[in-house]
């Protein structure tokens, strides 16, 4: 079996694995194991929209979880003010990431490196201390939400919001996979090696390395509006660069810049966690060097260990 068909085959048990949660917890009348997966679908939702920039970009930003808070306070923030509606909810979310994702990206995309990471980090750092100075909504110890995104019937219905958000990460994953197989995603991909020779060939990399970043801040900040309506409650604590360097993470450990990869990372790494803290409350040590020692193990991350020899080589030298 070729390894195209074997990763399809495990993508497509994955998905249906996460397709039967809420059947499971109807069943079982337990409506926690629908929270637990579907805040682990919005961290995958998230770690596709970082790939895009990270994986196929080649730009380290740690200010993604700022995008994420966005999606998650514009549900809060209007909820509390009485506006419900689930579409303007949406809207507003687009509206507030495009606003800001523009400059920003703008900004940051004129330096490279370090200078890149320091500068997104710096953003999400200052919307993070504004966010938690807003003690109208909760400040630093969050805000719950007394009502969630309404549309109409299914208002509420966390059944209808896990089935929502699923479907969203197929559809993103299938449209990224589009992307990067598209003129733009090869002038992105190539600006990831060399920068200069992109531009020297006469294509002007900048508006395909912002427009790149404009789709993974929108994806993220979608990610963000479906963590609120999951967990019914919102922090800063999400937009935390913790969470931002936790998105890195779960991109490496599933396989940057493969399609499918960042939902293998985000489940895994969320899985490890939890499984480590039932061992120990002295997680955080072990995970730290046994993320590392999976990273460095396998190049190509979770999902590349199933790729064959040849695409592997393929994809360290810089083709793929």
């Amino acid at each position: 079996m070729v390894a195209s068909d074997r990763r399809g085959i495990v993508a497509a048990l994955i998905l249906l694995f996460m397709a039967l949660v809420p059947l499971y917890a109807w069943l079982a009348d337990d409506i926690y194991v629908l929270t637990y997966f579907g805040r682990m679908l919005a961290f995958a939702l998230a770690a596709l929209g970082l790939n895009l920039v990270l994986g196929f970009g080649g730009m380290a930003s740690l200010g993604h979880a700022m995008y994420i808070g966005f999606g998650a306070y514009t549900v809060g923030i209007l909820s509390t003010f009485g506006y419900v509606n689930g579409w303007l909810h949406l809207l507003v979310t687009a509206l507030v990431t495009l606003v800001i994702s523009l400059p920003v990206g703008w900004i940051a995309l004129r330096t490279r490196g370090m200078a890149f990471i320091m500068i997104t980090l710096a953003f999400a750092q200052l919307f993070f201390y504004m966010f938690v100075s807003l003690r109208t909504f909760g400040g630093d110890e969050g805000l719950s939400l007394t009502r969630l995104s309404d549309f109409g019937v299914l208002t509420g219905n966390k059944y209808a919001i896990y089935l929502s958000l699923l479907a969203v990460v197929v559809a993103t994953v299938w449209l990224i996979g589009r992307l990067v197989q598209s003129r733009f995603g090869l002038v992105l991909k190539a600006t990831r090696f060399n920068d200069r020779r992109v531009n020297a060939l006469g294509t002007s990399s900048s508006p395909y390395r912002l427009v790149a970043y404009m789709i993974s801040a929108q994806i993220c900040a979608l990610s963000g509006y479906f963590m609120a309506n999951i967990t019914g409650f919102v922090s800063p604590a999400i937009m935390s660069w913790l969470v931002s360097a936790e998105l890195i993470v779960m991109v490496l450990l599933g396989g940057m810049g493969t399609v499918f990869g960042p939902v293998v990372g985000a489940l895994g790494l969320l899985l490890i966690e939890d499984g480590l803290k039932l061992l120990t409350v002295h997680w955080p040590l072990l995970l730290g060097p046994l993320v590392i020692a999976i990273v460095l193990g396998m190049r190509q991350g979770l999902w590349g260990v199933m790729l064959s020899a040849k695409e592997r080589a393929r994809q360290d030298g810089g083709h793929h």
